[in-house]
């Protein structure tokens, strides 16, 4: 690395750290989470989609904002009372895999994105993505990516600051990193009844 280089890197660090101080990202124990802010829940999961229905009726339904919980410092919405009573039985159950960011960009360390209608369950559980294009590359070798994604979600995200690790790993990529384009040329190359998921 040239003097150069590693003077752009330690600037990207410091301008992390500074800007994180100014960023939310919600979340307690089992966070941190992808938040957003509507109306008076400032901590709000999923962008209110209520966690439940993905399990019981297999969509992304809104929930309502008088129905709701909070969990681990964030808020949860749901689209009626049955749901709300079965996430507080077994809130571990329902709420999303690695604090609702994009599981393909967890797979690279990269805590970013995450839209509450693009979603796949994968043995009970909720995965979050930020595209169609995110879980079609995710999903292109599923085993490797949850074996990466849970890797470093315990090694290097949960439970610290997922601003600072994410302009981190922007800078500092993971070994087995591929470009948008890189996974795109991957996933045109797959036979198309492949593609189809």
């Amino acid at each position: 690395m040239t003097m150069k280089t590693l003077a752009r890197h330690f600037i990207m660090v410091v301008l992390t750290v500074i800007l994180a101080g100014c960023a939310n990202s919600g979340g307690g124990k089992l966070g941190p989470y992808n938040i957003s802010v509507d109306h008076d829940d400032k901590n709000l999961m999923l962008n209110g989609y209520d966690p439940v229905a993905y399990q019981t009726v297999g969509k992304n339904l809104r929930g309502k904002p008088e129905i709701k919980t909070d969990f681990d410092g964030v808020t949860y919405r749901f689209e009626n009372e049955l749901n709300r009573a079965a996430f507080l039985n077994e809130p571990l159950r329902y709420v999303p895999q690695f604090g609702g960011f994009c599981a393909n960009g967890i797979a690279y360390g990269i805590p970013w994105g995450g839209d509450g209608d693009t979603w796949k369950l994968i043995d009970g559980k909720l995965y979050i993505f930020g595209g169609q294009s995110s879980k079609n590359y995710f999903l292109m070798d599923e085993p490797a990516n949850l074996k990466y994604a849970n890797d470093y979600w315990v090694r290097e995200i949960k439970n610290g600051n997922a601003i600072i690790r994410r302009y981190w790993r922007l800078v500092l990529r993971v070994p087995h990193y591929k470009t948008g384009a890189e996974l795109e040329q991957l996933w045109q190359q797959k036979p198309k009844s492949a593609n189809a998921q």
